[in-house]
């Protein structure tokens, strides 16, 4: 196949592979909203319904259709083609939700985007045999779990108000905990995905007795496969749990985190490097405050079109102006009962005495 049919196959199973992780995103949050929050009969439910089925296979197929596009294609290609899923769910959402995708939203979109395809475009591989040692793989798994249970706990967003045990009256602040604990999870489905390709490189090298080190047993590459295997199973949840908060703005943390993860464990322990050298490291860390401006814009885009009609009701006139006029109506009675007094006292001494003389 000459070069630039094998560029062209690509990009269109990059866009395949955008197409199926956004239509599995969308799956998956319309089952969020629709499913029971939370309870130990959750994740049963969740497994007895087909929709959800339906998401993990559409992730499958968009993982191998990313995995055959890195076949045909360079990563610094299709890396940042797998993006445009964030732009694909967005529209692909909004239509689910009988809506339009805001201004805010596509703002966001292309910040995050920029910002993702700035981080992709500064890493790369010093070399294309690379992978971990067996060693790094089981330290790199362990702290990751380590890091995965503590963004899953939620205790950041518990820590400002919106978490367990909170003021019941304060909406806001429950509100935004959700989409902090949201947030929470859908890093740690990030961190989750890019620590598995990690993995799964590792166990490509082992299979290939390429594996850097000594060679490891059979009860070694076993080990490495289980661990994979949870990693994924455990990003899929948690993304599931994610999408609880929306759409876009988990999803973009997703994006974000999964290339973020790897590329740490690229430049930490892989012998990876930014390919502007020192200027690397600005044009990173610029990139990644792009892309955070773009998720924050995306978690007020989403905001504004489910908490209308709720912010409306408790802040709209009626509200203050009830608590206001409740106030003078316990005022408006004692003018009265002063009144009321004020003319008894009068035509009541002017009978009395009438009668008094009548009597005798």
């Amino acid at each position: 196949m000459s070069p630039v049919a094998g560029t062209v196959l690509a990009v269109l199973l990059s866009l395949v592979s955008a197409a199926g992780y956004a239509l599995a995103a969308v799956a998956q949050s319309r089952l969020a909203a629709s499913s029971a929050p939370d309870g130990r009969g959750a994740l049963r439910a969740l497994l007895a319904r087909g929709q959800w089925w339906w998401a993990v296979g559409l992730n499958a197929a968009g993982a191998l259709a990313h995995v055959a596009a890195l076949h045909y294609g360079p990563l610094t290609l299709v890396q940042p083609l797998g993006a445009l899923t964030l732009v694909a769910a967005l529209p692909l959402g909004a239509y689910c939700a009988r809506r339009r995708v805001t201004r805010t939203e596509w703002r966001g979109a292309l910040l995050t985007l920029g910002g993702l395809v700035g981080l992709v475009a500064m890493t790369g591989p010093a070399e294309p045999g690379e992978a971990l040692t067996l060693r790094e793989a089981l330290i790199v798994a362990a702290a990751t779990a380590l890091l995965i249970a503590a963004l899953a706990s939620g205790r950041l967003s518990h820590g400002r108000g919106g978490g367990r045990g909170g003021d019941p009256g304060a909406g806001r602040g429950g509100e935004g905990g959700k989409r902090a604990g949201g947030l929470g999870h859908a890093t740690a489905s990030g961190i989750a995905s890019g620590v598995g390709s990690a993995l799964t490189q590792t166990l490509t090298a082992a299979l290939a007795l390429e594996l850097p080190g000594r060679e490891p047993v059979w009860w070694q590459t076993a080990l490495l496969a289980v661990l994979i295997s949870g990693f994924a199973v455990g990003g899929l949840l948690l993304s599931q749990t994610a999408y609880r908060g929306g759409l876009a703005a988990p999803l973009a943390v997703v994006n974000l985190s999964n290339p973020a993860a790897a590329a740490i464990i690229g430049v930490a322990l892989l012998g990876e490097t930014f390919r502007a050298g020192a200027w690397g490291w600005p044009v990173a860390a610029a990139a990644s405050l792009v892309a955070a401006r773009g998720v924050v814009l995306l978690t007020k885009g989403g905001t504004p079109a489910p908490e209308t009609p709720s912010i409306s009701d408790p802040s709209a006139a009626p509200s203050s102006t009830s608590t206001v006029v409740t106030e003078p109506l316990p005022a408006v009675p004692p003018p009265r009962s002063t009144e009321l007094p004020s003319p008894l006292p009068t035509p009541l001494p002017s009978p009395l005495p009438e009668s008094s003389l009548t009597s005798h």
